[in-house]
């Protein structure tokens, strides 16, 4: 089986999570002159805005990078489409069957990984042949499994369960994580939060100071009859939380959201009544820095952590 640097021809087996509103050209560009693989997200995108970060992003970096496409949203097709005229190296899908697309983008020499939040979804992408799966913990912000199977719990199952290298997401924020994912079986890390809180995330700055400034407890999974998804909190969240409560419906809990809540709160700065995706890993990050910067910062940690745990092995 390929490491996951050898998979996507990067020095470290650090992938930056493809967050909406938070991950445009600069910071994947960032974190594959790094060392890592960036992630663009186009989630948050129409299809000519992806075009011109795509184009960004390869000026930016003689390094691999990929784009994370989200399968559920509209302008899916149109979005592949892109990758593949413009040769995009690498291809994060998720939020849809691994089945539709992955052959037609292998057999572009593009690299494919999805990412599941259960056994049954990696076993679905072992069937489609994907190159990597991503196995994200309940941990993780932004929509997430409604399982709420942790990170911890979740990679080793699906150790168990596929032979295809595994990347692990949701919660990790250091080396010393990175290095706890390893030890569960994963060939590689997926970090979002972290990228977030640097300066070349495309969050507004306010946002990227409450993660830095978040403590432990401070996110919750939230709207699980809608898509479940791990909210920091605000008024906007303490007031899906109270229609929670209540027994809301679906279709309440719609309308609330409404169009472009997440815009409005990690792009345009509205932390009182903005969307605030993030993970649990926010209460662990105390200061916003170069992309670069964390990567050394991690990768450092890392080694010193394994040095450390090969002393306390007999």
């Amino acid at each position: 089986m390929q490491t996951v640097s050898q998979l996507f021809n990067i020095q470290y087996p650090i992938v930056q999570g493809g967050m909406i509103w938070c991950s445009g050209w600069r910071l994947a560009a960032a974190v594959s002159n790094g060392g890592g693989l960036g992630l663009i997200g186009s989630g948050s995108m129409n299809p000519d805005l992806l075009l011109e970060h795509v184009r960004k992003c390869k000026t930016a970096t003689n390094n691999p990078f990929g784009v994370n496409i989200p399968l559920l949203f509209g302008h899916a097709e149109s979005f592949l489409q892109i990758c593949v005229d413009e040769k995009v190296p690498v291809v994060f899908t998720s939020a849809g069957n691994p089945m539709k697309y992955t052959a037609h983008l292998k057999s572009h020499g593009i690299k494919v990984a999805h990412v599941v939040a259960n056994t049954r979804g990696a076993v679905k992408c072992a069937e489609a042949d994907v190159d990597a799966v991503v196995a994200e913990g309940f941990e993780a912000g932004g929509h997430n499994g409604k399982e709420e199977t942790t990170t911890m719990v979740l990679i080793p199952t699906i150790r168990q369960a596929i032979d295809l290298p595994v990347i692990a997401a949701g919660g990790i924020a250091t080396g010393r994580g990175m290095l706890a994912a390893m030890a569960l079986g994963a060939n590689g890390v997926q970090i979002g939060s972290r990228f977030v809180a640097s300066n070349e995330s495309s969050a507004h700055p306010l946002f990227k100071q409450r993660v830095a400034e978040a403590s432990e407890g401070d996110t919750k999974l939230m709207m699980k009859k809608l898509v479940a998804v791990r909210l920091l909190r605000n008024p906007f969240a303490e007031k899906v939380e109270a229609m929670e409560l209540e027994g809301a419906s679906r279709e309440a809990l719609a309308e609330l959201l409404g169009r472009g809540r997440a815009g409005k709160g990690m792009f345009e700065g509205d932390m009182e009544e903005g969307e605030l995706e993030i993970g649990q890993a926010s209460g662990i990050i105390s200061e916003v820095k170069p992309a670069a910067e964390i990567i050394r910062e991690i990768v450092a940690e890392y080694e010193t952590a394994r040095k450390e745990l090969k002393e306390l092995t007999p």
